[in-house]
């Protein structure tokens, strides 16, 4: 039981690293876009964030993920196994195809996917869902209000300066909105693999109740922060140059609207996706030029490739329990 439990883990670390792996590139693409820091100094100023997040907010996300959408007691490690192997396998797909997905609802998604395959509907509670998909629709929107807004308020505030004098002062802020939108990153995704590790002790009996240990905590903005460090380069054109046009202010504005959205969610508990909400933001930050700033073809497949993630990522969780168990 302790070498599965070990196994799994460390599982669980790995998909933790792929998703800062797969995510890095919406921490970075504003202000590597905007040419404000080179993509290696990016990353480490991402990474950093991500990790520091450990020491600053509560694990509110980690318990709605970890006992508030699947049934412990109709699960095994063997369901958190596959789970967490459905979300890789997505995330893999998903990164070779530029697609910037959520690896959050990867991660729900395998997870609910296992679920079913062993123990039916019934493992699902589906109160617990009810936020995650609403948000599901509503974080991009807010991500992309606020940068919306913001990006107007800027624009009126500055709008008798010259651009090179308006873009020299946000070039300065945008290191501050970016750490910001890192200290949402790292708090939001993190805790869904602390989530995931602590059901797991729970289910294997190694923790008597659905207490995150401080040893997860470290571990899962660890594995994060490295998994940013080395960055998933195939999405960062994507986001930061293909959606719509960025200058150092939209890049301010797109940052801080997705990070204060993050901050807020986590704080409710919500695990929104750090990906839908940061090109919401975009996508409002450009839609402040005209309508036809943003590319709506390019943001209209990425949005089908969200409401995808969580049912196609189910039935690779699926999949991935029935070869398990051929192995138990």
């Amino acid at each position: 039981m302790l070498t599965t439990v070990i196994i799994i883990v460390f599982i669980a670390l790995v998909f933790d690293f792929l998703n800062g792996f797969h995510d890095s590139a919406n921490s970075i693409a504003t202000i590597v876009s905007t040419r404000v820091l080179t993509p290696r100094k990016a990353v480490m100023w991402a990474a950093f964030f991500n990790l520091v997040a450990a020491f600053f907010f509560d694990v509110h996300v980690a318990k709605t993920l970890g006992k508030g959408l699947v049934d412990l007691q109709a699960v095994n490690e063997f369901v958190i196994m596959s789970g967490l192997l459905g979300a890789i396998c997505w995330n893999i797909i998903t990164w070779y195809f530029a697609l910037p997905t959520s690896s959050s609802h990867a991660l729900m998604g395998g997870y609910a996917g296992a679920a079913i395959a062993k123990a039916g509907f019934g493992a699902i509670i589906y109160g617990g869902w009810t936020k995650t998909i609403i948000f599901l629709f509503l974080a991009p929107f807010m991500g992309m209000i606020m940068g919306f807004i913001l990006m107007v308020i800027l624009m009126w505030m500055f709008h008798e300066r010259s651009s090179a004098k308006i873009n020299g002062v946000f070039r300065k802020l945008q290191l501050v909105s970016a750490a910001v939108y890192s200290l949402g990153h790292g708090t939001n995704d993190a805790q869904k693999t602390m989530g995931v590790i602590t059901g797991l002790l729970v289910t294997a009996g190694y923790l008597q109740t659905f207490a995150v240990p401080f040893w997860v905590i470290l571990l899962s903005h660890f594995a994060i922060a490295l998994g940013t460090l080395f960055g998933g380069w195939r999405i960062v054109k994507t986001m930061g140059q293909k959606i719509t046009k960025l200058k150092p202010s939209g890049g301010f504005c797109a940052e801080t609207a997705g990070g204060i959205t993050l901050l807020v969610t986590a704080w409710g508990g919500i695990p929104v996706s750090t990906t839908h909400t940061i090109t919401g933001a975009i996508m409002g930050v450009g839609a402040t030029k005209r309508l036809s700033g943003v590319r709506w073809g390019l943001a209209g497949n990425i949005i089908t490739a969200w409401i995808l993630t969580i049912p196609a990522s189910g039935v690779v969780g699926a999949i991935s329990y029935y070869i398990v168990t051929l192995f138990q």
